[in-house]
């Protein structure tokens, strides 16, 4: 399991994404009802996320492909997966608020 970076909440409901160095790597802001656009460290949109029925969320490309899913672990923590189903990762909560994320 390698640690591939970590997210933390930002302004105004946006969250950072950052890569193991700590170097920033793009960000997500609120969308509507309850999704979020997802964008580069350029600033360029890339895709959004969605809630999913059940929990979690849905993750696409910014031509509408979904590209893979969120959904909720235990204690906290979340499963990464690609758009087949597979698992490709976990996060789990940093210690200042942020998430952890991991490859499996």
């Amino acid at each position: 399991m390698n640690k591939k970076g970590y997210s933390k909440p930002g302004l105004f409901g946006t969250v950072n994404h950052f890569d193991a160095k700590g170097k920033k790597i793009g960000e997500s802001r609120p969308g509507l009802f309850g999704g979020m656009n997802n964008y580069n460290c350029k600033g360029e949109k890339i895709g959004h996320s969605n809630p999913a029925i059940f929990g979690g969320m849905n993750h696409y490309d910014d031509h509408g492909n979904k590209v893979g899913s969120s959904r909720p672990g235990l204690f906290g923590s979340v499963n990464h997966y690609d758009k087949k189903g597979h698992k490709k990762g976990h996060s789990n909560p940093g210690i200042f608020g942020g998430m952890n994320h991991y490859d499996e």
